[in-house]
């Protein structure tokens, strides 16, 4: 929901570090350095390390923002890195909660945790499908003028909410069973929203 106006200020903060001190860096390796530091806060997650966790979880995060703006910045944009960059997210994505779920043990935890990822699994069916057919139909990233490397049409849970419930997980672990449960729920609205975008969008448009 506040991804695309938090996307381009996020662009003006990163340029002048991607165009100056940090412009030798490689976006490839930026995205994997990224990911490391995903599943180290899942392992400190995993061991009760909350602190240390929610530490790693913001690095992760600057990193994630970083890599883009470096491959703009210096012509290196890819579908590889792009590619790179969602894959490396989403298991990330998927590993921090399991390390809360398992450092817990709590049966109710667990099954929060549970119905969580079926949630990811569902929503990241719903827009990485319906992406590849916007693209298909040439009505895509490129034609909306947004900077990812395909369409991330709009839902109620996007990345920049996922960044504040991932911190709420590591800030109050206790409450971790209603806040998996409430994302969940709101990640389920924003499939239904992308359902209803999908059916009114796709039909609109020629095969």
């Amino acid at each position: 929901m506040l991804d695309q106006p938090l996307r381009r200020l996020k662009e003006r903060l990163f340029l002048p570090l991607a165009r100056g001190p940090l412009a030798r860096l490689q976006p490839d390796r930026v995205t994997q350095v990224a990911c490391l530091f995903g599943l180290a806060c899942a392992f400190a997650a995993g061991m009760g390390f909350y602190g240390l966790a929610l530490v790693f979880w913001l690095t992760n995060r600057v990193l994630d923002g970083l890599d883009g703006t470096l491959a703009r910045a210096r012509g290196l944009q890819s579908d590889w890195g792009g590619y790179q960059d969602i894959v490396l997210d989403h298991i990330v994505y998927a590993a921090i909660p399991l390390g809360l779920a398992l450092h817990s043990g709590e049966s109710r935890v667990v099954m929060a945790c549970a119905v969580l990822q079926a949630s990811y699994f569902v929503n990241t069916i719903s827009w990485c499908y319906l992406a590849a057919l916007m693209e298909k139909r040439r009505v895509g990233a490129g034609h909306l003028g947004e900077m990812t490397s395909v369409a991330m049409p709009a839902a109620l849970i996007e990345g920049t909410e996922t960044v504040l419930f991932f911190c709420a997980f590591l800030l109050w672990p206790a409450l971790a069973a209603p806040l998996f449960w409430l994302k969940a729920i709101l990640v389920s609205v924003g499939v239904y929203q992308r359902w209803r975008f999908a059916r009114v969008r796709l039909a609109r448009l020629p095969g």
